[in-house]
Formats: C-alpha cells, structure tokens, sequence
C-alpha cells in the first residue's frame, strides 16, 4: 500500500518563483496554484479594507462563502 501524496499550496506572494522551484526540482505533483479569481477577489478586499490578506485566507473564505470555480489542481476543501 501507498501513501496518498500531499497537495503542494503555493499561497505565497511569489508563486511564480515557487512554481519554478517545484519544476526545477521536479515536485509539482498534485500542485496547488490558486485561482486567478483569489488574485482579484484579494486586490478588491485589500483596497476595500486597507490591509492585506493572505492567498490562502481569501481562497478559504470564497470557497466558505459557495464560490466553485476551481484551479485545476484537488479539492481545498480538505
């Protein structure tokens, strides 16, 4: 029996220089890059607060709130 691989969530500022790292070392099995709508719906709270938010925070509250429309990487619900 095998263990089931972990999902990789890039939710760092830099997931362009993370996904590269991945690639570069050859990790990017079950890769999790967020959405470009967590992009925008992050740049729209930000302004509208006037603090920053994490990938991760925004991306969990858009899925808490019914938003589907997922990356193609697992579910992020888990």
């Amino acid at each position: 029996m095998t263990l089931a691989k972990k999902s990789v969530k890039l939710y760092t500022d830099n997931v362009l220089e993370e996904f590269y790292n991945h690639l570069l070392s050859g990790n990017i099995e079950n890769l999790h890059i967020p959405h470009s709508d967590v992009f925008y719906v992050r740049a729209a709270v930000e302004a509208h607060y006037g603090r920053s938010f994490t990938l991760e925070h925004v991306e969990k509250a858009m899925i808490a709130e019914g938003w589907t429309e997922q990356s193609y990487s697992k579910d992020m619900t888990k």
